[in-house]
């Protein structure tokens, strides 16, 4: 190591007029440089001026020199600045920390200049030519080194979608297509999570297509994946076009099955049309109808519901009817457990009890069959003939509510009941204003928002915009919040300002907030394209505008887990000064941290304990949507305090989220459950308990036991790597229940039957067979129902016992002494303190987050179209040497599955469907009747 003493030598070194000596100097200093940077540093603007002095030979050496001095100083933008200006004197290659860092914070640099440049198309900055050569030649590094993907994002950081195509098309002709499919499915990936630039993200896409479809043997999955991304029918139909050419029938329905679980109604709508002018097969096109998929749901709803009719009962009869707040719990918490089954019997057998509805209560008992025969598109106006305008039934609220009850049935898939919907509302919107008409234009503007939901229609949209503009309370903000359905995801700049405008317009709080509501759901996933409405909506003075603009930010930024967006609404939610716009930021933090949802709890726990009700109450809702259906444990330990919270909100709030995260979860992979289901139904009970919180443990009992316990809230298609639409905006709109209860069956939406069902591609037929489960059998059991207790206990009668009976009895009992003696075993155990569960269910692990089950050498068979847990999935196996195989390689996927029949010509046993059966296992409800025993209280 060179002394202090030899370092102040050779700076003075510098000072001499002899260009020898001073080049002598710097390159003695440069050599020593990393270890006496300190003492050199004092001299550093002496060696600025020196760099300075263009007449000096060797510039690039003093560079050098000053750009080691500045690393050390950690003042990295200007070590790069004069390493760039080293030029050649700065060795790429050199492994050293020095060289690392230079490298790394130059590429930084450049994306940050890049992505300005980007962003700034009229007035970009200029990028050293040489910054843009490190760059570069990292790139070429990274591509020589085979490390493609690190290269692949880097350009994507700097938006270098020419770099992309250019190493795309590289491995597409030096290496086979299969690997280059690899490389493009991380790309896509990428493009999805990280790339927050909307534009761009198209830009790639479109890319990403064009380099794919020119395969020889192109991957149809990912191209699926990329036009749903894009929301372009057109490519959709390009690769359509080749599958057809090719004569894969069977491919391209699993396709179209996937795209109808995914992609809007305006996508399938119009590459339905494109599809009809060239005479497309028959089934394809049926598949897209939607009714295929909608029946095989109902199917496996109605063959396996395992619905919890005591416990119903027993909300029922602990929760008076006759107030109008209990009613609705129970009639939201039935149409929860049977949704999707078409099994209304619970309402057919309590007409007595649904009599005691009253006004808008009534409106939420009708609707309620909707949701109950979601997905019956072939029934589903004949089940609601009975309730419609045109029936005899006198009740406006029963009217009303059954035309909001046919846009749950037909939600997303409307095309045959649109006409008749807008009929209703063009017909009575001259009468808007009157208290019957509002009630009926109420459910027909929910109703035509929820059918036509993602469809563009600008004429639908301006019949609900009219009922808008005739400024009545009621039916104005539903109509507010069906326009924002209809123009879904659409960030029609006309549409969205035309409703701010009226926003400040209208005296009516209720037009406001839906409306606000509605904006938030036409910048659906818009993400900075939204940004200026947001800022607009969060800045004004109208508390209910910032309440919708904490939902905007939540809608558009859906799923990114943007830290722009997430700073933004942390900011709201400490900083308000309205109540609830607090809770709707914190509850908007759940909706963009979906795809990161374990980040969550970390983020939320402090908010968790605020002194702010609302706050806490947001915490809630923001860890039930985020960890929907998820059981992630932490978000749990959150959760379980909050239940018991001083506050009643509060804990209705903790109840339903915990009945969101716990769905579909069984009691041996979360043993929470229990004590959830135990306390919800203590709520329930209790005639102490405040009226909010027995709402809220009533319709969480709903939502554990959903779709008679076979569906769960799934807010991503992993199969299309696209997050669930319909599922968001129900979940969106249901988060405002706390203001309209009539808005909770918005939940449905979220609902995701818990199943594979796999059908035949030659008839698109549910054949019967059995595929493989690699874990222990009862760990995935349904939870136990729930049973009145015995409070008496019988007196014991002495009974006469024939021999018989009693030899039968010791030959049972000598037969079962093993088992016998290891069930008191096991009893003595659990009395020593000892875990018996973990003992039993050695394939049961618990990690910090998640209860996770161990793969395991036990097996058993699954039949077709039954109950499969998302957390079983993993575990599912087909064999390739079964008949029935599915015509892609099977990762975890649930949902239908297109099945090859290796055997297309012998017999097999059919699963007959909801609309083969022609429901009649599903009858139809008895009407409503004006019936002395059943008295609807009317409003005069």
């Amino acid at each position: 190591m060179a002394s202090v003493s030899s370092v102040s030598a050779y700076l003075s070194l510098l000072k001499d007029p002899d260009q020898s000596i001073q080049l002598y100097a710097l390159k003695s200093l440069n050599d020593i440089a990393d270890s006496t940077w300190s003492e050199i540093s004092n001299n550093i603007s002496e060696l600025e001026e020196i760099y300075d002095d263009e007449h000096f030979p060797e510039r690039k050496l003093v560079a050098l020199l000053a750009s080691k001095i500045y690393y050390n100083l950690g003042e990295y933008e200007s070590a790069v600045k004069y390493a760039l200006a080293a030029d050649e004197y700065f060795n790429f290659n050199e492994s050293s920390q020095y060289v690392e860092t230079v490298v790394s914070q130059s590429i930084q640099m450049y994306i940050s200049l890049s992505t300005f440049n980007y962003e700034h198309q009229d007035g970009p900055k200029k990028i050293d030519s040489k910054l843009s050569n490190i760059f570069e030649k990292m790139i070429e590094n990274c591509i020589k080194i085979s490390e493609f993907k690190l290269a692949l994002g880097i350009a994507l950081d700097a938006f270098r979608l020419d770099i992309v195509e250019k190493i795309l098309e590289s491995r597409k002709t030096e290496d086979n297509e299969a690997n280059c499919l690899k490389l493009i499915n991380y790309v896509l990936s990428c493009a999805i999570t990280t790339v927050s630039s909307t534009p761009f993200k198209d830009m790639v896409l479109k890319s990403l297509f064009s380099t794919l479809i020119s395969f020889k043997a192109p991957d149809y999955f990912t191209l699926s994946k990329i036009a749903v991304h894009l929301n372009d029918h057109q490519l959709a139909f390009s690769f359509f076009e080749r599958i057809n050419s090719d004569g894969n029938s069977t491919l391209s329905y699993q396709i179209a099955f996937d795209l109808v679980s995914s992609a809007s109604q305006r996508f399938l709508e119009g590459l339905v049309a494109t599809l009809n002018k060239f005479e497309y097969d028959p089934k394809l096109l049926e598949i897209f109808s939607g009714l295929p998929t909608a029946d095989y749901n109902n199917t496996f709803l109605f063959n396996n519901k395992n619905i919890d009719v005591m416990l119903l009962d027993k909300a029922k009869n602990s929760m008076d009817g006759k107030y109008s707040l209990f009613h609705n719990a129970v009639s939201i918490s039935n149409a929860f457990m049977h949704a999707g089954t078409t099994d209304d019997s619970f309402v057919r057998s309590n007409l007595t009890w649904l009599g005691k509805a009253k006004n808008w209560a009534k409106f939420n008992a009708t609707a309620s069959i909707g949701t109950i025969h979601k997905g019956n598109f072939v029934m589903g106006q004949k089940i609601m003939a009975p309730y419609l305008p045109s029936s005899r039934n006198p009740s406006r609220y029963i009217k009303g509510g059954s035309l909001y009850g046919l846009g749950l049935i037909y939600a997303g898939f409307g095309k045959d009941i649109i006409d008749y919907l807008k009929e209703q509302l063009t017909a009575n919107s001259a009468n808007a204003g009157d208290e019957g008409v509002d009630v009926l234009l109420h459910g027909a503007s929910l109703g035509i928002g929820l059918a036509s939901m993602g469809t563009g229609n600008a004429e639908l949209y301006d019949s609900l915009k009219e009922v808008l503009y005739s400024d009545s309370a009621t039916s104005g903000e539903a109509a507010a919040l069906g326009m924002g359905l209809v123009m879904l995801g659409s960030g029609n700049e006309q549409a969205a300002g035309d409703m701010y405008v009226y926003a400040h317009e209208t005296q009516h709080g209720n037009i406001t907030r839906g409306l606000s509501i509605g904006i938030a759901l036409i910048n659906y996933e818009r993400q900075e394209l939204a940004n200026s409405l947001i800022h607009k909506m969060c800045e004004d003075e109208n508390p209910l505008l910032r309440y919708g603009g904490a939902f905007t930010i939540a809608m558009a930024y859906a799923g990114s887990a943007d830290n722009g967006a997430v700073r933004k609404l942390l900011h709201i939610a400490v900083s308000d000064s309205d109540d609830d716009v607090r809770r709707a930021a914190v509850t908007s933090l759940g909706f963009v941290m979906i795809r990161d949802y374990t980040t969550v709890p970390r983020i939320v726990e402090l908010l968790a304990k605020s002194h702010n009700a609302h706050v806490r109450c947001g915490t809630a809702f923001a860890l039930g949507i985020s960890c929907a259906g998820r059981g992630l444990q932490s978000a749990v330990d959150i959760l379980m305090p909050l239940m018991k919270d001083p506050v009643d909100f509060v804990r209705q709030g903790a109840m339903i989220a915990l009945s969101m995260v716990l769905i579909q979860q069984t009691e041996k992979t979360n043993p929470v459950v229990k004590e959830v289901n135990e306390h919800l139904l203590n709520v329930v009970t209790n005639k102490h308990q405040e009226g909010l919180a027995k709402f809220g443990a009533c319709v969480a009992q709903g939502i554990m036991n959903a779709g008679g316990r076979n569906v769960t809230i799934q807010l991503e298609n992993t199969e299309m790597e696209t997050l669930n639409t319909q599922g968001i905006v129900g979940l969106m709109v249901f988060s405002q229940f706390w203001h309209w209860y009539p808005l909770a069956h918005f939940l449905s939406l979220s609902f995701t039957p818990t199943g594979i069902i796999g059908v035949r591609g030659g008839d698109l037929s549910i054949p019967k067979f059995k595929f493989n489960c690699h874990t222990k059998e009862d760990v995935f059991d349904y939870p136990p129902m729930y049973e009145e207790a015995v409070d008496k206990v019988k007196e014991k009668v002495t009974t006469a016992v024939l021999s018989t009976t009693a030899k039968a009895k010791a030959r049972a009992n000598k037969k079962n002494a093993r088992k016998d003696t290891d069930t008191i075993e096991s009893k003595t155990t659990k009395k020593e303190g000892a875990e018996p569960d973990k003992q039993q269910y050695e394939n049961v692990e618990k990690t910090d987050d998640q209860i996770k089950i161990k793969y395991t050498s036990s097996s058993y068979k699954i039949e077709n179209a039954t109950r499969v847990l998302p957390q079983q999935l993993r575990y599912i196996t087909f064999s390739k040497d079964e008949r029935f195989v599915p015509v892609r390689k099977y990762k975890g996927y649930n949902g239908i599955i297109v099945l090859v029949d290796k055997e297309p010509f012998e017999p097999v046993e059919l699963i007959e469907t909801v609309r083969q059966l022609g429901n009649v296992d599903a009858p139809l409800p008895t009407p409503f009747k004006l019936e002395e025993d059943l008295k609807f209280e009317e409003l005069s």
